[in-house]
């Protein structure tokens, strides 16, 4: 439920029963909204590639001398804490760069920079506290996955520019976005391996898809400004594109879960999952923002059924 009003302190797309407004103090209020912790799904969808990986990589491992559950679970909580602060420091980043745009989109404008209710300085200042909180929690990782960390950067700086100059923003998020997808199995073994690329790939042909659907929230709007998107060019009949995406997505976690070795029950997860993207194309309507939003958020869900078949499929090896 939303209740917004010009002077309510809260902004239009988020619930105003989040626990921000129960817990937090009002003057706080502004930079909660800035890193979106009214709003977790972001964050939430930020962390599931990581969680795939650390537990695709676990996997692989169980069984072994090398098998570690301690450092499974501590590789859980550094990513969850990583995924929330960059997240933050990312969404932060965006609305100083989009501050413009958001002025002239009606969701947008009541966030805290075109309202008015904190500064372009202090949007800054706190988007730099929240990469140091994330730099804190990268350097607890090997060397390889510290590198591979600091070069994700490059993506995040451009994303935000994208819709600019393409009509696949869509795709710079999902580079940004899915990066988690390398570290988590980077973290295990201190290399790459096919299995974390194809992760990767599939993470970004899900994330397109997804937000293409949270795109069509805006679409009428980024027609008026001029800003691209998938939403966009997709048009009225995003179905095939989205039976692609979601396609390539399910395909390419099926072939990283064979070069990984996963166990059995990964794949009872991973079919589950797909019914459930293919539940989302079925009952798509573009001309409903709320439905759009609704099926955003729902692969939240879908993420975790990935992640608990390969948690599940861990298990059943130490058996």
């Amino acid at each position: 439920m939303n209740t917004f009003s010009a002077d309510s302190g809260r902004v239009h797309d988020a619930p105003s029963n989040n626990w921000v407004y129960r817990v937090m103090p009002r003057a706080l209020w502004p930079y909660a909204q800035l890193a979106r912790w009214d709003r977790p799904i972001g964050w939430q969808l930020l962390l599931l590639p990581c969680l795939w990986s650390v537990a695709l990589a676990t996997g692989a491992v169980a069984g072994t001398e090398a098998f570690s559950f301690g450092r499974f679970l501590y590789h859980c909580f550094l990513f969850t804490a990583g995924a929330i602060a960059m997240r933050g420091a990312g969404c932060t980043y965006n609305d100083i760069v989009d501050h413009d745009i958001d002025m002239e989109v009606a969701r947008t404008r009541s966030r805290p920079l075109p309202s008015g209710r904190v500064s372009r300085l202090q949007a800054k200042v706190f988007m730099v506290l929240q990469a140091l909180v994330g730099l804190v929690v990268l350097l607890q990782f090997n060397t390889f996955s510290i590198v591979l960390g600091i070069l994700s950067l490059a993506v995040v700086a451009i994303y935000p520019f994208a819709k600019r100059f393409t009509d696949w923003p869509q795709f710079f998020l999902g580079l940004a976005f899915s990066w988690g997808a390398l570290m988590g199995w980077t973290a295990e073994f201190g290399t790459l391996s096919l299995a974390a690329v194809l992760l990767y790939g599939a993470a970004i042909a899900w994330t397109i898809g997804y937000d293409t659907i949270y795109a069509y929230q805006d679409r009428e709007d980024d027609e008026l400004i001029g800003v691209r998107s998938t939403a966009r060019r997709f048009g009225e009949n995003p179905r095939p594109w989205l039976i692609g995406l979601y396609g390539i997505a399910t395909l390419l976690l099926l072939m990283s879960f064979m070069a990984a070795g996963a166990g059995a029950v990964a794949y009872i997860g991973l079919l589950i999952a797909a019914a459930m993207l293919t539940y989302q194309i079925l009952v798509l309507n573009i001309h409903d923002p709320a439905q759009c939003l609704a099926l955003f958020k729902f692969n939240g869900v879908v993420g975790l059924i990935i992640f608990a078949g390969l948690v599940l499929a861990i298990l059943i090896r130490l058996i």
